[in-house]
């Protein structure tokens, strides 16, 4: 279906929608849309960081369990 969209297709949506919203509520719905990309891949990047700290730590300690308690 949205396969026959071409430019001039697109180019009246863009226009209905500008229309029925007006430019100030469209600026900032787009506003608030960066807002969350900017916040999920913050997300995503501290999930990654703790990933990454979580394998670190289980890096640094390669003592065998039953060598531990000969300290």
């Amino acid at each position: 279906m949205l396969n026959n969209i071409g430019l001039p297709g697109l180019l009246l949506i863009a226009v209905v929608v500008l229309v029925l919203f007006g430019r100030g509520k469209i600026s900032g719905l787009m506003g608030e849309v960066g807002k969350g990309i900017t916040s999920f891949k913050k997300g995503i990047n501290e999930g990654n960081a703790e990933i990454e700290s979580e394998k670190a730590e289980a890096a640094k300690d390669v003592t065998p369990e039953d060598e531990k308690d000969k300290v």
